[in-house]
């Protein structure tokens, strides 16, 4: 029953974020037939070219004919690039969603053993020079990180071209060597909020009863932590670490601009410029999706490591 309620809620939340991502577009400012054509277009062509685009029938009219092709993944002709909507998405999308993947990677090696190294001796030299570090991280915004990783990794020890993106069906070592940087920089705040989190359930198991019977048994500190604390602080942070991989699986946005990666997050940023809105549905609705569909996933996790999860809802 507990899985059934989510994918009702999955597929309710999905054709909600359809209908406002349609919405949204119909009445933001701006002619797409005048983007397409030109301001000194004449009258009578922009006329022809809005009835050839269907944009004058009714806004239900035209929903119900987007949302019929977006299911069939037909999003119709980018009003810039003059190609199938589809077509650019396709192209991006497995870049941005790499970059997606090594950035969690990374957050999931970089935070786990911080988080429990600064928990060993929470109150010594070595915890709280991480967490001094571990506040500055998360302070830090995305885009001028990006650039201090370019400017370390890239122009001080040249480990990296910098702009030498390569394909990965090109040269797979070449894409994640250029990759890392990136994800790096998407890594290294959202690591930082994921040890603050998980510091913080640590050090509150810490605390429960069983811990002090595993003392008496003999059991070391170090040992405590890694078998048994660490496996239980572990189930309240699943949720959030989902939001976080929600946050990264959407937020590359800035940082495939500084890096000059021609993912989806670039698309979006051109496709704003351009008023191509059929582009922007598209993108706009594969990131609403992502997102609830990470949530989805993680709700099913939960549920795994706490069955009684269900009888709690």
């Amino acid at each position: 029953m507990y899985y059934v309620k989510k994918s009702v809620s999955l597929l309710a939340t999905i054709l909600l974020i359809t209908m406002l991502t349609f919405l949204a577009f119909s009445i933001v400012p701006g002619d797409a037939a005048i983007v397409n054509l030109g301001t000194e277009a004449t009258p009578e062509a922009v006329e022809a070219l809005r009835g050839e685009m269907g944009l004058n029938d009714n806004v239900f009219v035209r929903f119900g004919r987007w949302f019929t092709g977006a299911v069939r993944g037909d999003f119709g002709l980018s009003t810039y690039y003059k190609v199938p909507v589809s077509d650019l998405i396709s192209e991006r999308i497995g870049i941005s969603v790499r970059l997606a993947v090594l950035s969690l990677v990374i957050i999931l090696f970089l935070s786990v053993p911080l988080a429990v190294l600064c928990t060993i001796k929470p109150d010594g030299i070595v915890g709280k020079i991480i967490m001094i570090i571990n506040q500055i991280c998360m302070s830090i915004p995305a885009f001028f990180l990006g650039m201090i990783v370019i400017l370390v990794f890239g122009l001080w020890f040249a480990v990296f071209d910098i702009g030498g993106y390569v394909d990965v069906s090109e040269n797979a070592y070449g894409f994640y060597s250029y990759m890392f940087y990136p994800a790096l920089a998407i890594a290294i705040p959202k690591s930082a909020m994921v040890v603050k989190f998980l510091r913080s359930n640590i050090i509150s198991e810490l605390k429960k009863d069983y811990v002090n019977t595993l003392y008496m048994t003999g059991a070391g500190r170090v040992r405590v932590l890694l078998v048994h604390v660490l496996k239980n602080s572990l189930v309240p942070a699943i949720t959030f670490l989902g939001i976080i991989a929600a946050e990264v699986m959407a937020g590359s946005v800035i940082i495939e601009q500084v890096f000059q990666i021609p993912g989806i997050g670039r698309l979006l940023v051109q496709s704003v410029g351009t008023r191509d809105y059929n582009v922007l549905q598209a993108i706009m609705l594969y990131i609403g999706t992502a997102v609830v569909t990470i949530n989805f996933l993680v709700d099913l996790l939960y549920h795994v490591v706490d069955p009684t999860i269900d009888r709690r809802d």
